[in-house]
């Protein structure tokens, strides 16, 4: 049966993970369109704060303090928005948290705190959302990541619990489908998201913890996110050069293992000390943002995103996407290979016998690192 997906405004929607980043910015946005929003976080006090913002706008709005990673607060998100508006009509999956460092230093009950948000959380949301959807329809959208695809290093227990969520989404989705009930499953992908979830993250790394790029405002992801809870969409990717390093994963994964090898780690660290080791992963942080404070390029919109809709316009901008990306990527190992060559130098006093032949101003000028603005957000 192919849902029929109400507009937004005569939509009800549940969001969790409401109180900062991707799901506070969709609230905006959704309160805007003129949606009923049921609200869902750890954090009480900002949550009411949020809630009282956006009534004051004339949204109507209803907040519910409960962790994701608890069945009976599913439960009770689920009883508030019956109670309050008669049931919803998109549920929408979106908290989550990582942890910066690598894998064997990670310490069990940190993984295990991981999964119970990130995968369980969105588990037990989609089945609670499927048993009342079945009676009325409406869309579920689980928020996943370009680590739904593929890998990369101290990240592996975000990576594993979001190839998870791909595994669960798409199980969910044909499982509905094949008995017929009206209800769409969305897995949205985005790259990296200027939002607070390094803060939020537990680190275990010396230094402040970084988004790798390309990295894109949360508006974009919001704005794909209604998209879906209005058009039946299987997956969405948010960035075309996320689109594209999932590609090349799954065509060259030996190439793009190397490639992440070289680039990843140096990637993911700001030059400074860590500001909160223990971040949110246990408990509720510092909400009521929307946007973090990356130190790089953000783009503010995906051309590769938006033109999803428009399947010529995808099919152009994913070549330029894919020579983008590759050039971005191919510099960036260069520059890195150059650097660690450089220290080598410094360190011993000596050239390396492969750079000994290289004429000095071609050396340099094929180490080049490319401008952030032709990096692959350029998508």
């Amino acid at each position: 049966m192919t849902p029929n997906l109400k507009p937004l405004k005569q939509q009800t929607i549940v969001i969790t993970g409401a109180s900062s980043g991707i799901g506070l910015a969709t609230a905006r946005m959704a309160a805007k369109k003129g949606a009923q929003l049921v609200l869902a976080a750890r954090n009480e006090t900002e949550l009411h704060h949020i809630e009282q913002l956006l009534q004051g706008q004339g949204a109507h709005v209803v907040a519910v303090a409960a962790d994701v990673a608890n069945r009976e607060d599913i439960d009770r998100i689920a009883e508030t928005a019956i109670q309050h508006f008669g049931g919803f009509d998109t549920w929408v999956n979106d908290a989550g948290v990582s942890i910066w460092g690598r894998l064997e230093e990670v310490s069990d009950e940190d993984n295990r705190r991981l999964f119970e948000t990130n995968f369980w959380g969105l588990t037990y949301g989609s089945l609670v959302a499927a048993r009342h959807l079945k009676q009325r329809g409406g869309a579920i959208i689980n928020v996943g990541s370009v680590a739904s695809d593929m890998a990369f290093p101290l990240q592996g227990m975000y990576c594993a619990s979001k190839h998870a969520i791909k595994g669960f989404t798409d199980a969910l989705r044909m499982e509905l489908e094949e008995e017929g009930a009206p209800i769409s499953v969305t897995l949205i992908k985005p790259a990296a998201i200027n939002t607070p979830f390094p803060q939020h993250a537990r680190n275990y790394m010396d230094k402040e913890p970084k988004l790798p790029p390309p990295v894109y405002e949360p508006e974009e992801v919001a704005n794909a996110i209604l998209y879906a809870a209005v058009h039946p969409e299987r997956d969405i990717y948010i960035g075309g050069g996320g689109k594209v390093m999932s590609t090349f994963n799954k065509h060259i994964p030996r190439v793009m293992d190397k490639l992440n090898e070289g680039m990843m780690v140096k990637e993911q660290k700001r030059d400074e000390q860590p500001r909160n080791p223990q971040g949110a992963l246990h408990y509720a942080g510092e909400d009521g943002h929307a946007h973090g404070d990356h130190p790089g390029y953000v783009m503010k919109t995906s051309l590769y995103t938006r033109a999803n809709r428009h399947p010529v316009l995808k099919s152009t901008l994913m070549a330029a996407a894919t020579a983008a990306t590759t050039w971005w990527l191919l510099g960036k190992r260069r520059t890195n290979k150059a650097q660690e060559t450089a220290a080598t130098t410094h360190s011993n006093g000596t050239t390396p016998p492969h750079l000994e032949d290289h004429h000095p101003v071609a050396t340099h000028q094929e180490v080049i690192p490319l401008p952030a603005s032709t990096a692959p957000v350029i998508l």
